[in-house]
C-alpha cells in the first residue's frame, strides 16, 4: 500500500491519521469516533493512517498499540494501514515541484530569532520574511518555507461553519521541510490525502487552523480539497486539551463501551442503550447526524479526566459540557 497508489473509488473516504506518540486517549477516541460513523453512514471508505513522521516524538510500539485499541473498539480500517515514513520519496516529489514553481526558499533563521523579530499571529510568531528574498550574508540553509500568497482563504465547515484567513498576514511563510530535516506536517498530510483519494476529512478542531495552509499547498500542487468537519477538543479540568504530552490517560480497551457512550453524547448524539459493540456501531452508524455534532471549538468534561469513562447518564454528563457551543468565529 505504502508504495503503490490506492485505487480511486467513487463516493465517500475518510480517514483517522493519529500520530504514535503514545496510547490513543480519550480526545483522540472522540474524533476517531466522528470521523468513523460519518464515513459509515454515507456507505464510504475508512482509512487509517499513522502519521510517524516525527522520529523523535515517536514511542516505540505507540503504532501497534494504537491499532490494537482501535480494533478493540470495534473500528475496521477498508485498506491497509499507511505509515508515512514510507511516503518520504512522495514529499519530496511534491517539495521539487513547488521548487520548480518559485514557490519554496530556503530560511537560515532560528526560532529565537524569529521570535524576537516577529509579531504575534494566529498560532505563533509571524514569521518577518527575513530570507524571503535570499540568505542574509554568512547564513545557511537551515528549512524551507512556502512563499504564502497574500489572498484570503476561506472554507466552508460542516460543523464550525464558514471559517478562513490570510495564511501570510496570519501565519506566514511556514515550514515545509524542517530544520532538522524532516517533512512537515502540513506538506505531508496534503499530499496522503490526495494519495488516498480522501474526499472527506473528520477531525479536531486544534487542526481547523491548519486548513487554510493545507488548502494554499492542494491549490499550489494541483491537488483536491477534501470537504472538512472539525468537532470540538476535550479539555481536562484546567482546560487544556487532552494531549499525550500532557500524559493523558488511555482509553480502557478491556471495557470500551462507556468511553463510546460519552463520545457519543459529547458529539451531541441521540443516546442509545447498546449491550455490544455491535449494537453500538448498528446505531451509531444509523443514527449519526453531524448537524447535531456542537459547534464549539473546546469542551470541558466535568469533574476533569477522571470523568472521562463515566456513564453519560451520570450527574456530571447531565447538561452538555461543551463550553461555546453556539460560538462560531472566523479565524
Amino acid at each position: 500500500m505504502n508504495g503503490e497508489a490506492p485505487s480511486v473509488a467513487s463516493g465517500y473516504r475518510g480517514r483517522f491519521a493519529p500520530s504514535p506518540t503514545g496510547p490513543l486517549h480519550f480526545g483522540s477516541l472522540l474524533a476517531a469516533v466522528a470521523s468513523f460513523a460519518d464515513a459509515r453512514a454515507h456507505d464510504g471508505v475508512w482509512l487509517l493512517r499513522i502519521e510517524d513522521l516525527d522520529r523523535p516524538r515517536e514511542v516505540p510500539g505507540a503504532a501497534e498499540a494504537i491499532q490494537r485499541t482501535l480494533r478493540a473498539f470495534g473500528f475496521e480500517w477498508d485498506e491497509p494501514v499507511v505509515f508515512q515514513s514510507a511516503r518520504l520519496d512522495a514529499y519530496d516529489a511534491a517539495l521539487a515541484r513547488l521548487e520548480a514553481l518559485g514557490l519554496v526558499y530556503g530560511c537560515g533563521c532560528s526560532r529565537a530569532e524569529i521570535a524576537a523579530r516577529a509579531r504575534a499571529g494566529l498560532e505563533g510568531p509571524i514569521y518577518p520574511g527575513t530570507c524571503r528574498d535570499g540568505l542574509p550574508p554568512g547564513r545557511k540553509v537551515r528549512s524551507l518555507r512556502l512563499r504564502t500568497a497574500t489572498d484570503p482563504i476561506d472554507f466552508e465547515d460542516r460543523i464550525q461553519g464558514r471559517h478562513g484567513h490570510s495564511v501570510a498576514e496570519s501565519i506566514g511563510d511556514f515550514v515545509l521541510r524542517r530544520a532538522d530535516g524532516l517533512h512537515a506536517y502540513q506538506l505531508a498530510v496534503v499530499v496522503d490525502d490526495a494519495w488516498q483519494a480522501v474526499t472527506h476529512v473528520v477531525r479536531g478542531a486544534d487542526l481547523l487552523l491548519s486548513t487554510p495552509r493545507q488548502i494554499e499547498l492542494q491549490r499550489a500542487l494541483g491537488l483536491p480539497t477534501p470537504i472538512h468537519a472539525h468537532v470540538p477538543l476535550v479539555l481536562d479540568d484546567q482546560g487544556r486539551k487532552l494531549s499525550k504530552s500532557l500524559a493523558a490517560a488511555p482509553v480502557d480497551a478491556a471495557d470500551p463501551l462507556p468511553a463510546l457512550r460519552l463520545a457519543w453524547h459529547l458529539l451531541g448524539q441521540e443516546s442509545q442503550a447498546a449491550v455490544s459493540l455491535h449494537d453500538f456501531w448498528r446505531h451509531a452508524i444509523a443514527g449519526w447526524r453531524i448537524e447535531r455534532v456542537p459547534a464549539g471549538l473546546s469542551g470541558s468534561l466535568r469533574p476533569g479526566p477522571g470523568a472521562m469513562l463515566r456513564s453519560p447518564l451520570s450527574p456530571d454528563c447531565a447538561q452538555s459540557p461543551w463550553r461555546d457551543r453556539d460560538h462560531r468565529r472566523r479565524v
